[in-house]
């Protein structure tokens, strides 16, 4: 069986013993406040995140820088024999062509896997992906079955801030406008790694009785559902406690979102993930 190494990055929201444990080697990406950066998962803490976030003029985040993901190939390079990068989305972030320029600059071969999300469905695809490498599967079957869980993976998210998503591009200054005249909440969907808005809704109550609608059409192909939360626990719990009302067979799971999520989509949001027909 070929030794395989496993690159990713913050977003992949992986227990860093776990990691260790497994070959998987986890790049950061940055939290900027101002003139402060900070790793994400490394030298910040969730709460300190948002306590800063509510009083900063200014956050962003941004990829590892490519020395990082240099040095890292170089140490791996001579210690495995396949390497596989998976990394957020490529249409929210460049780090996996960063990863791979990387790649290709201290000389190694890797088989590259754009997860098109980030939280809970990237770490999902890392884990089931040990689990076939396990079963002796090669990087290129294991990348194949993971784009296979992409097509069926289905993530709904409600946003807290449209302001943010406005500022980074992620909906359009007319959507912002209109959000705010109406107060409508947008239900947003990733589709092809691009985050859109799936319906305008005019309550916070609709929208989220229309992610759970969404959810009980999918309720035979599905096993487990994570409920996803940007400082917004007692929310997360409500769901919970309504997805066990309503679909009482399904495991769910309660993850906070990893901080890049809160900075363009506001602390408050909240997300539903699922794979259909899923493999674990």
């Amino acid at each position: 069986m070929k030794k395989i190494a496993w690159v990713t990055d913050s977003t992949s929201t992986l227990d860093p013993v776990f990691a260790e444990q497994n070959h998987v080697y986890i790049v950061p990406l940055r939290v900027v406040f101002g003139e402060e950066c900070y790793r994400e998962s490394e030298d910040i803490s969730p709460e300190l995140f948002y306590e800063k976030l509510e009083t900063a003029s200014k956050a962003s985040s941004s990829q590892p820088p490519i020395g990082e993901f240099i040095e890292l190939y170089e140490s791996l390079k001579d210690q495995y024999d396949e390497i596989i990068t998976i990394h957020c989305s490529t249409a929210l972030s460049g780090t996996l062509h960063t990863s791979m320029q990387a790649a290709e600059i201290a000389g190694v071969k890797v088989t590259a896997i754009d997860s098109r999300a980030g939280a809970y469905p990237h770490r999902e695809m890392i884990l089931q992906g040990l689990e076939w490498q396990k079963q002796g599967a090669s990087a290129a079957e294991i990348k194949a079955n993971i784009e296979q869980m992409i097509e069926n993976m289905s993530f709904y998210l409600i946003p807290a801030s449209l302001q943010n998503l406005h500022r980074s591009g992620r909906v359009s200054g007319t959507q912002l406008v209109l959000s705010q005249l109406l107060k409508i909440h947008l239900l947003l969907r990733f589709e092809e790694g691009k985050v859109v808005v799936n319906e305008k809704i005019r309550t916070f109550k609709r929208a989220k009785q229309r992610m759970l609608d969404v959810l009980k059409v999918d309720m035979e192909k599905v096993k487990h559902v994570c409920i996803m939360h940007a400082n917004n626990p007692d929310e997360a719990v409500t769901i919970k406690q309504q997805i066990s009302e309503l679909l009482p067979r399904l495991k769910t799971e309660i993850m906070p979102f990893i901080p890049v999520v809160g900075i363009h989509a506001g602390a408050g949001t909240i997300g539903l993930c699922w794979f259909r027909n899923e493999h674990v």
